[in-house]
Parts: C-alpha cells; structure tokens; sequence
C-alpha cells in the first residue's frame, strides 16, 4: 500500500521497518523536528528521521500540521493510509481524512483504558496486571477512535516502564504489519470503544518523581519500576555531609517496620507507610546506574533516613 508514517521516537522505529521490509510503499515520513542535544548542543535528528534517510524515504518536520500549506502537502503524496506511532504532534481533521483509509494508530494499552502520553508507565505505577496494544482507526478525540487489532501483555510483579517499552515496539510492530495486511484483503475491522472504563494517562510530571515513603510498599514500589529507567523515581540520602540524589531504578516490597523513610540495617531497605522497598538497582547523582551491593561499597557509612 502507499503509506505515510508518522512517529519520532525508538518506539516507533520497528514499525516504520516492519512497514518497508513487508514491501509497503512509504513515500514520507513525518517526524519531530531535530533538537539540540549533548555537551555540544548540536541538532540530533530523531531516530525515525535517522531511520527513514537509511531507507531513502522523504522527511518531513513540519513544526504543526494547522496550516492550509502544510496541510495540502500532506494531501499531494497521495497515500491511502497513514501509520501513525508515537508521532508528537496534533492531527488536524483534514489530515485524519486525507488518506483513502485515514490514520492508524499503535495505542499501547487497553483501550479505553489509559488514554493519554503515559500509558505504560500509568499501567504499572496504577499496579495493573495486565496491558495491551491495539490498532486504533483515529478522530479527532483524544485516543477515542475505533478499536482494530489487540495483543494483551502481561505486567509481571517487578517489570519496569523499560522493559514493557521494549516489549511493547517489537509486538506493535507485528500487530501493525498484520492490520496492514488485512487492511489491503479488505478484512481489517475496527469496534467503537466501550463507554465504560475510561481512564487518562497524563503525561509524567516531574513532581511525581519524588519517592514519597509514607505510601506503601507496593505504591512506592510500583512507581520505582513505573518511571524506570526514565525519568526515574528518587529521593536524598546525606553522603558524606552533603544530600545526594539518588535514582532508585529496581525495588521489591519487602517486610520492613519502622518510621517512613527510615533505613533498616544496611542494605538498602527503606520503611514505608506500610511495609518497607529494598532497592536492588540504584544510580548516584553524577553515575551510572548500579546494583546496591556496588553502591553500598562506595556509599561509606549511611544515615538513618533520607532527607
């Protein structure tokens, strides 16, 4: 088929390839306008950007698709549908419709259940046992467009955002080169969404990032692995005379009593407001991540509580 897609980050860069290496003809692909990054600042290109000039596809980084010129290009390239994973920016109606069969989406979660920015990571910081991807047919909503095609994941007890991330582009990729392929038989179905269940995944606010202990374990433990490795759930610890940021990037729920924050022994475990978390994977302010037995080694002695 001839295929616009649309997606930015690593997590769309497997279904862009899938799209190519089933024999679609992409004739563009839109992406997020490259950003200055590193020390020196210099303009990195997106990894779908970076993707798509390997395979000699046109880019586009338009800054938004509101207007009459950007939004009249689109219409020139003559797709009859557009893959849409991760992109970034608004689809306005005349976008959604220009393509014969419209725009399809790779959602990563149980619609409609977690609609939004965030949600995988929303999935396992709310404890959910299980999430999903589905092919989604667009509108002019926010996630609210007909269902297609779904894979059900299940959320082990100590998964990580990273992990479910990684999980989730490989399976999406092949949901979405299977809704292709039904696509051209004529046979891809789509369902409206259920009324009920609607819950919204809004985007990580650096705030929730602090590890609050006068929650539970599993609370506490849940948005340690829900935000891990990125942005990371934190808190400080006084090392050697100064508070120390540290990142603490895998945890389990533990038996632990003692006032919230507070360390049991010296071995990383922290009370909570019910239960206690033992950190098994953290990262220093300043270093790379490590196991706790690495950072206890260097950590000299530890304080009471955090900060």
């Amino acid at each position: 088929m001839r295929v616009i897609f649309m997606g930015t980050p690593e997590f769309a860069v497997p279904t862009l390839t899938e799209l190519v290496s089933s024999g679609h003809e992409v004739v563009a692909v839109y992406t997020r306008a490259p950003k200055p990054a590193g020390r020196g600042q210099a303009e990195r290109k997106t990894p779908v950007h970076e993707t798509a000039e390997a395979f000699g596809i046109p880019v586009f980084t338009p800054r938004s698709l509101k207007g009459e010129e950007e939004q009249a290009q689109f219409a020139s390239l003559g797709a009859e549908v557009a893959v849409v994973v991760a992109y970034g920016l608004l689809l306005p109606k005349a976008v959604l419709e220009a393509p014969e069969y419209g725009c399809l989406n790779l959602h990563g979660s149980l619609l409609p259940r977690w609609r939004g920015a965030a949600p995988m990571q929303r999935a396992i910081m709310a404890g959910d046992k299980q999430t999903g991807i589905v092919v989604m047919q667009m509108d002019e909503g926010l996630d609210t467009g007909a269902m297609g095609p779904t894979e059900i994941i299940p959320i082990g007890s100590d998964m990580t955002a990273g992990e479910l991330h990684d999980q989730m582009k490989l399976v999406g990729a092949d949901l979405m080169g299977r809704a292709m392929a039904a696509l051209e038989r004529g046979s891809l179905d789509f369902t409206p969404q259920p009324i009920d269940g609607v819950t919204y995944a809004a985007k990580i606010d650096k705030a929730e990032a602090r590890i609050d202990f006068s929650k539970s374990a599993e609370e506490v433990h849940n948005l340690i692995r829900g935000i891990s490795p990125f942005p990371g759930a934190w808190f400080e610890l006084e090392l050697a005379g100064k508070p120390t940021r540290i990142k603490a990037l895998r945890s389990t729920p533990t038996d632990g009593t003692g006032e919230p924050g507070s360390l049991i022994g010296n071995d990383l475990v922290i009370a909570c407001g019910s239960g206690a978390v033992r950190l098994t994977q953290v990262q220093r302010e300043g270093k790379g991540a490590m196991d706790a037995a690495t950072f206890l080694r260097g950590a000299g002695q530890l304080p009471a509580r955090v900060v």
